[in-house]
């Protein structure tokens, strides 16, 4: 048996090639699967659960079926933070809290979205605090939906605008905030996506007694040209991409 991590697919109803795909995926490949975590932006932008589109209602139906023999748990993007219990209870996903630590095959793991690690992205991080806000998400929700709408396609064209002005080491997260998570929750493994870097790190660091010690810290990738799946084992662990189907 194994468990598999994903993130970062940004389905869209302009990009029927990823939900596609990701059709594929939820068919053939959860065979030997005991756990799949979604470890957000799942879709492009999320505006309410009132307004899903059509496509993601097909979606958490297909998702509700598979929650019937494994369980599916979501943790929220920079994306799709407004998914909320409706669509979630819909989809049979199990929501998870921004950082969640727990024991996955005798190793101490924590596993976020990662938008929370980059830290030298000052105006996004103050950003996120002040939509993290619980009543910024009720006045959200009690908006039009024209307007809720018209501040997500404002809020899509500034953050690809503002990301193409930031350079690469601010977009991505920095090595402090991942060493002091990891000693925060005492975790030896860290799971994460957002940056769109696939990757396995490794990071050396020093116990409470000045021992060396080695922890990890994988990415996962997006899904715009590929797929990015991770898959983890008791005997292995195994980061792929495979071309869009």
């Amino acid at each position: 048996m194994r468990t598999l991590f994903i993130g970062d697919l940004h389905l869209s109803a302009d990009r029927p090639d990823i939900t596609s795909a990701f059709n594929h995926f939820l068919d053939n490949e959860l065979h030997d699967v005991e756990a799949l975590y979604i470890l957000g932006d799942l879709f492009e932008v999320w505006i309410g659960d009132d307004i899903a589109e059509p496509f993601a209602l097909e979606l958490a139906t297909k998702l509700k079926a598979i929650s019937s023999r494994l369980p599916i748990y979501y943790i929220h993007g920079n994306r799709d933070f407004l998914i909320g219990h409706e669509y979630a209870q819909q989809s049979g996903m199990t929501l998870l809290p921004e950082v969640h630590k727990f024991n996955l095959y005798g190793v101490p793991t924590v596993i976020l979205h990662g938008d929370s690690l980059c830290t030298l992205d000052k105006a996004y991080q103050r950003f996120r605090c002040f939509r993290n806000l619980k009543l910024v998400k009720w006045l959200y929700g009690k908006l039009p939906k024209s307007s809720r709408l018209k501040i997500a396609r404002d809020i899509r064209s500034k953050s690809t605008q503002s990301n193409q002005r930031k350079s690469m080491t601010i977009m991505d997260v920095e090595s402090e905030a991942v060493e002091q998570l990891l000693e925060q929750t005492d975790a030896m493994q860290m799971i994460h996506g957002h940056t769109h870097r696939p990757k396995m790190h490794t990071i050396q660091t020093q116990t409470h007694t000045q021992k060396e010690c080695t922890k990890t810290r994988i990415v996962v990738g997006d899904w715009y040209e590929q797929t990015s799946v991770l898959s983890i084992s008791p005997e292995k662990i195994s980061l792929s991409a495979s071309p869009l189907v």
